[in-house]
């Protein structure tokens, strides 16, 4: 297929319920909190992180980055997987869909294999303050055999963040470094980013639900693209921000993005979405839905 041709931008949100999205391993693993605002943030690494398991485990795609063991099982390093692939850049390039995505740094024999991927998302942050909370308990079992009861653990949540990332798609990017990055890896990609959220199911992740992801694709070689999409979202309440436990406790405001996309409708291709059913978006405070908000723009539904 034909590496892409068309500027888009990104934008997710999800939620996550009873869990840690993003814990901070310098600072007892805690959801990373900004301390300013009371802010919940989640780093680009941990989106790129769900997009890549959900790959490589569900969709039989290659990735470069991921864990791979020693006969002795201990972890190889990065020089190892490159000799996975014969040390060869445009073979790890054209094999791995993480790379072709979000790109790489690394060594390859004497040189260095650099590459700014194509897509690059913000830092996500929640639209609201957070609740930490801390829970402690202990496990029926000892830890060793002289224990003569079992351990402690420890436990930081959430009870509720809403979380919104922003990301651009840059065909320049792709062009100029020759990296074939199709239409169909970016399907993989948004397919990855909807149901690999749902399919976080471990002890601390387990309760993070997609509500909405928005692509905005523009005519090709329009060179152009809008810019912080994630700053005309909000979310309104009559709750206290820190009180809010479920999706249904608040309302997504839309104007603000519906406006500016209007704007600038004739460099639009169009826009394509995903949204739960339970998430309630207005418009000026009326309710609305993406068919209506959009409806000035081709509008396509994801197929996953």
């Amino acid at each position: 297929m034909e590496t892409i041709r068309n500027r888009s931008e990104i934008l997710f949100l999800y939620d996550v319920k009873d869990a840690n999205p993003n814990g901070d391993p310098v600072d007892e693993n805690k959801p990373r909190i900004d301390e300013e605002t009371g802010i919940n943030i989640v780093t680009d690494v941990r989106l790129k992180r769900t997009i890549r398991d959900y790959l490589y485990e569900f969709k039989g795609q290659e990735v470069f980055v991921r864990q791979t063991y020693t006969e002795e099982n201990k972890l190889r390093t990065k020089g190892d997987r490159v000799k996975d692939f014969g040390q060869d850049e445009k073979n790890i390039i054209q094999s791995c869909i993480d790379i072709r995505l979000f790109g790489a740094t690394t060594a390859i024999e004497k040189q260095t294999m650099t590459l700014t991927g194509p897509v690059q998302f913000k830092y996500g942050r929640s639209l609201h303050k957070v609740d930490l909370k801390y829970f402690k308990g202990t496990t029926v079992m000892p830890s060793r055999e002289e224990a003569e009861q079992g351990t402690f653990w420890e436990r930081y949540i959430l009870p509720y963040s809403l979380i919104v990332f922003y990301g651009v798609v840059n065909e320049n990017a792709a062009r100029q470094q020759e990296i074939p990055l199709t239409e169909s890896d970016l399907d993989l990609m948004f397919e990855a980013m909807w149901i690999g959220t749902k399919n976080l199911i471990s002890g601390s992740k387990f309760g993070q639900m997609p509500r909405l992801l928005l692509q905005v694709k523009y005519k090709e070689n329009e060179n152009f693209h809008i810019g912080e999409l994630d700053k005309l979202v909000s979310l309104t309440t009559n709750l206290d921000e820190e009180s809010i436990r479920d999706v249904v406790d608040f309302k997504i405001e839309i104007s603000p993005l519906v406006n500016e996309l209007k704007k600038y409708q004739d460099r639009i291709e169009m826009i394509r979405y995903k949204v739960d059913e339970r998430l309630n978006l207005t418009i000026d405070g009326y309710a609305t839905d993406v068919n209506t908000a959009f409806n000035f723009a081709k509008i396509e539904t994801f197929k996953f």
